[in-house]
């Protein structure tokens, strides 16, 4: 059997990693997978095993744990408790919204209590005006028990921490609560200790003990450890809810109704209670509830969302329609083949969860060490004790060395040398456009090996372009050929009369009135301009009215773009052909580049068919290539490279995407793309760039190596200040650290880590072309060295007017290190100055030119 479970109080990997092995303990579990990012945990186990056998097990851990299947029930719950909030049947936003909403609550808490607390407490040494009860050794218990009190609401608010700190420690597995929870609660001890020598003090009139102490209050410390904590742990809770609404939004892509034929009556009912069999109705604009197969009508649809297609495909009688896909021209009807779960929406959906489910967090370093790290300073500050108590020391004297020992060894440091750094690194890659949602994103992205890319929208526009005009006849011009098709696609309701009429709009060109027009469903569309009978369609129009098409169309044919044949049907005469196609955006090519310099392979994964993914392989240099793949192959061929011990990164703009950008080590959502491609995903890139994966590696590599720096550090400020608190110096040089010396040199170190995250602000992450090597990638400027400038002389055909001069001139003009550009159209040639330093300039220039749908026959 296997079951779900949902799973609070988790904090850190090692809380999951705990979890893990306490409920594989019990006899007859056969697997268990616990997930930080979604709390939750999937459990496969035997008939001798019950429900309440593994809920009990990670109650009795310090954790809490409920079926999944109840979910509802919670909701139903929040919903009693919140009546101004409208009932929402979202579980996955609602539940993650309570978790939310109860971290805000305690960061809020916190800080109202925190600010007077340290403001009383600092108030003497910052000459902050205080009130005269604050003031001198007489007035010394209300000072302390004022700090004391403001303390208390804190640790009552952040208890969680306490709990589940010491229940760990209890069962021998120490974590990140277990460090928080030792440090918070050795401040306070000290405290009220402190407080009673205070007042013992002021009893006997010994005003030496009174001043020994006074200073020596530390409540501030555990309010401040314990206010920052949530707050971290608050912005992780936001970030981890981005995959929950993710999987909402999926489930909002099915219609929720739908056009139904039964007993010859056309009615509506509920998209879930569509039967296999049911004849359904679609119009122009609607989505197609489930998967089938047409049975009457012929239509274009929209299928972007699950195979990443831009053009819509056309549908008629036999053709399988997908869920969730919409139509967008003419009416059809089919026969509803997969229903409820077993639609492609659905599987989708459970894709996303059992990724999600399987996607093992990445384990903390301070997580893994804590639990060695935690006893070991227990040891030695019980031992510390003991020893001085049997050489002799008063009892006050070895308390004192203990509760130092505990206090310089507050985890501050080691739970800052991570978070920090993340933090920083955060920023700086908003500063550049890139949102990275986790501190687990941020730490995987160094380690990643492969990159599998989608093509449409990623590593192109995403958007149909007319990239080639092509005039066959001599006597007609690009711009009389445009005028011709352009006026007839005005009136065509076909997608691809967007690209033309757009171009059209590029071009100046003033449309004609069209007479006696006529769209030929499948293959084109005729009409008479100026009482010419044109037209223009694919092949197969052209064959029926007995035009001979050119070889030209084959050629652009298996470049993957679609190819319109505009001809004179008066004369039978063919006039030309444009061709639309995706276009690959200006840095893509740049991106690979990097990304192979960086020994990182690059894969195309597309929805798209063969020809076109191999085109665009070619021009950005890919090897590799999927094509013709659904959501579920991009997914299964990323588990399939984790197999083979790869970190795969996954790169995607649309909602077929999504399986594929959870299940990656690191999914990396293009900020363009779809809403949930963009929830999704760990990594979003806001400026629509592939250069920015290249800057997110880097920056990685940097704030890894920050985090290094910053554990180093802790643990050489522990290995250091442990044993000095511990006293080893005491009776050869009469050196030993008091708390408040151990408090304070514990923040010194906190401090360190603080200042040494902070110098990844200087970062710089301008990419520039890497003419030599970028050191392994691991250079986060990648550096242009100015030399002496070169010039090529370039021979292009098929230029034939002004508009195809300043295309090349502008195309050639943006590679970065060209100098200057002079296109001559008589000779049809073109004078490039470049930087020398430019390497491959030559493939570079050709296939610059050959984007735009011109040859170049040769470069000297």
């Amino acid at each position: 059997m296997k079951q779900r479970f949902n799973i609070t109080g988790m904090t850190c990997s090692a809380c999951s990693n705990h979890i893990e092995k306490a409920v594989n303990k019990i006899s007859g579990i056969k697997e268990v997978n616990v997930n930080l990012l979604t709390n939750s945990m999937t459990v496969n186990f035997d008939d001798t095993v019950t429900i309440s056998d593994i809920i009990n097990t990670v109650i009795n851990n310090g954790y809490g744990a409920s079926v999944s299947d109840k979910m509802q029930e919670e909701v139903e719950k929040l919903n009693k408790k919140d009546k101004k909030t409208k009932v929402d049947t979202n579980t996955y936003d609602r539940l993650a919204n309570k978790e939310i909403n109860e971290m805000k609550k305690r960061l809020i808490i916190s800080f109202i209590f925190l600010i007077p607390l340290m403001y009383i407490s600092m108030g003497h040494m910052m000459n902050f005006p205080l009130f005269s009860i604050f003031h001198g050794i007489e007035n010394m218990i209300t000072f302390s028990l004022t700090q004391a009190l403001l303390t208390i609401p804190i640790i009552f608010v952040n208890r969680k921490y306490f709990i589940g700190g010491f229940k760990s420690l209890l069962k021998g597995s120490p974590n990140m609560d277990t460090l928080i929870a030792i440090g918070s609660t050795s401040a306070v001890v000290y405290g009220v200790f402190a407080i009673y020598m205070i007042g013992y003090g002021l009893g006997v009139n010994n005003v030496e003990i009174v001043e020994k102490y006074m200073m020596n209050i530390y409540f501030e410390s555990a309010g401040t450890i314990l206010t920052l904590i949530t707050l971290g742990k608050y912005l992780e809770i936001k970030s981890k809810g981005k995959t929950l609404e993710a999987i909402s939004k999926l489930i909002e892509l099915a219609p929720k109704t739908a056009t139904v034929i039964r007993n010859e009556k056309t009615i509506e009912i509920a998209s879930e209670d569509i039967i296999l069999g049911d004849i359904v109705v679609i119009k122009p604009g609607e989505k197609i509830p489930v998967d089938g197969i047409v049975v009457s009508g012929l239509s274009y649809v929209d299928q972007s969302a699950i195979t990443g297609e831009s053009i819509p495909v056309k549908k008629e009688v036999g053709d399988n329609v997908i869920s969730a896909t919409i139509n967008k021209s003419g009416s059809f009807e089919f026969k509803a083949q997969k229903i409820g779960e077993d639609t492609t929406i659905s599987q989708i959906i459970r894709l996303v969860e059992e990724a999600s489910s399987s996607k093992a967090p990445i384990s903390k370093i301070a997580d893994r060490i804590s639990g060695v790290f935690v006893p070991i300073v227990i040891l030695i500050s019980i031992i510390s004790v003991i020893i001085w108590l049997i050489m002799g020391q008063t009892y006050e004297f070895a308390l004192s060395i203990g509760i130092a020992v505990l206090v310089i060894s507050c985890p501050c440091a080691l739970g800052l040398a991570t978070p920090v750094s993340i933090m920083v690194g955060t920023g700086k890659g908003a500063q550049n456009g890139i949102l990275i949602k986790s501190g687990e994103a941020l730490e995987t992205l160094h380690q990643i090996d492969t990159i599998v890319l989608d093509k449409t929208g990623t590593i192109t526009e995403g958007k149909p372009k007319v990239t080639d005009i092509i005039c066959i006849n001599e006597t007609i011009k690009d711009n009389e050929l445009m005028r011709i098709i352009a006026s007839l696609e005005e009136k065509s309701e076909h997608p691809i009369s967007i690209a033309i009429l757009n171009k059209a709009k590029d071009m100046n060109i003033q449309l004609d009135e069209v007479e006696r027009f006529d769209a030929i469903l499948g293959k084109g569309v005729q009409g008479e301009i100026n009482n010419t009978s044109y037209i223009a369609g694919n092949v197969l129009l052209m064959k029926e009215n007995e035009i001979k098409v050119n070889d030209v169309y084959e050629k652009y044919t298996n470049q993957g773009k679609t190819v319109i044949c505009i001809a004179d049907n008066s004369k039978k005469e063919l006039l030309g052909i444009v061709t639309i196609s995706d276009t690959i955006k200006e840095s893509s090519r740049l991106a690979i580049q990097l990304l192979k310099k960086m020994n990182i392979k690059t894969i195309i994964a597309t929805g798209d068919n063969k020809n076109v993914a191999k085109y665009i392989a070619d021009k950005v240099g890919i090897k590799e290539i999927l094509s013709e793949v659904l959501p579920q192959d991009k997914e299964r061929q990323i588990r399939e490279l984790q197999e083979k011990g790869n970190k795969v990164a996954m790169v995607g703009d649309g909602i077929n995407d999504s399986p594929a950008l959870v299940r990656a080590n690191v999914g990396i959502a293009i900020g363009a793309g779809t809403d949930i491609a963009l929830e999704s995903a760990d990594v979003v890139l806001i400026k629509n760039d592939l250069l920015d994966v290249v800057k997110a590696i880097l920056l990685s590599k940097k704030v890894i190596n920050n985090i290094r720096g910053n554990l180093f550090w802790a643990f050489f400020y522990n290995s250091v200040g442990i044993p000095l608190a511990a006293g080893v110096l005491y009776n050869t040089y009469d050196i030993v650290l008091t708390p408040m010396i151990a408090a304070g040199a514990m923040s010194l170190s906190s401090i360190c880590v603080v200042l040494n995250a902070l110098r990844l602000k200087r970062l710089k992450l301008d990419l520039k072309r890497d003419n030599k090597n970028n050191q392994e990638g691991n250079n986060t400027k990648i550096n242009n060295e100015k030399g002496d400038y070169m010039k090529k002389e370039i021979h292009i055909e098929n230029m034939s007017c002004n508009h195809c001069k300043m295309a090349v001139e502008n195309k050639l003009a943006q590679i970065e290190g060209i100098q200057s550009v002079e296109v001559n159209l008589d000779d049809k040639k073109a004078i490039v100055e470049f930087d020398k330093q430019i390497e491959n300039i030559d493939e570079i220039l050709k296939n610059m030119i050959e984007e735009l749908g011109y040859e170049v026959t040769l470069i000297k």
